[in-house]
């Protein structure tokens, strides 16, 4: 068990989580490190932080809808593709965890990266559709895979390819990745409470917090727009890399 001063301190942490998921995502480059330096096990890390998720990311959701940034209509299909994907990974990720992932995850978030700041459709009007909900679905499942299964970045993978494929302006790309990142979330707690890995007393602790940030987050994005959340998204995105670059190799 933990020190019970690290309680309070996990929860301080969740609100900077919540704060940085609700805008660009990438919260789980804090508090994952955070987790394990505590001395927490990594499945019970993994089920802590999907737990404070899955709070921090339904208020920002509840802020993101009430501000009709939220498609739910159109979504209904890529969301069940995306729980059924988020369980197999949380399933999956119990009995594996596949060192490839950690050289593929940091390649692919640096061409998030440069995306964000070369492509002329990061900003805040919407733009012709290369795929329609339907086409989007099997992206959906695999980004939901990827989420249950590890989780870090999932929100900015979100964004990136709701604005490139979908063709929606930023403010409304984080607002629909808060409905299929709440959905993943979700998914991946169930399962992790199926396997018996969930600190319940951390977990809602963090919860706590996350509520608070994703509070924050999301008013915020939806105040600043794209000014905000693209310059977020390349600095989450390349953090992320440099950070996960440098534990494959260290």
């Amino acid at each position: 068990m933990l020190d019970p001063w690290l309680y309070p301190l996990f929860a301080l942490v969740a609100v900077g989580t919540g704060f940085i998921d609700a805008i660009a995502g990438g919260g789980g480059l804090i508090m994952m490190p955070a987790l394990l330096f505590a001395g927490v096990p990594p499945l019970h890390a993994l089920a802590a932080n999907k737990l404070q998720s899955v709070f921090g990311t339904s208020i920002a959701l509840r802020n993101y809808w009430r501000g009709g940034l939220v498609d739910w209509r159109s979504y209904r299909g890529v969301v069940l593709l995306v729980f059924a994907g988020a369980a197999v990974g949380g399933f999956v990720v119990q009995s594996l965890r596949p060192r490839l992932l950690d050289l593929v995850i940091p390649l692919l978030l640096a061409a998030v990266a440069l995306y964000v700041l070369l492509s002329p459709r990061m900003h805040d009007k919407d733009a012709h559709q290369r795929l329609t909900p339907a086409g989007y679905a099997p992206l959906g499942a695999l980004l939901g895979f990827y989420d249950g299964f590890f989780g870090p970045g999932a929100g900015t993978f979100y964004t990136t390819s709701l604005v490139a494929l979908r063709g929606h302006g930023l403010t409304r790309a984080a607002g629909n990745t808060k409905l299929l990142n709440f959905t993943s979330n979700l998914a991946g707690v169930v399962l992790f409470i199926a396997g018996g890995r969930m600190w319940w007393t951390l977990g809602l602790v963090m919860a706590a917090g996350a509520v608070v940030g994703g509070w924050l987050g999301s008013h915020t994005a939806m105040r600043f727009g794209a000014r905000l959340i693209r310059p977020l998204l390349v600095i989450i995105s390349l953090a992320l890399t440099a950070k996960l670059l440098w534990s494959y190799f260290h």
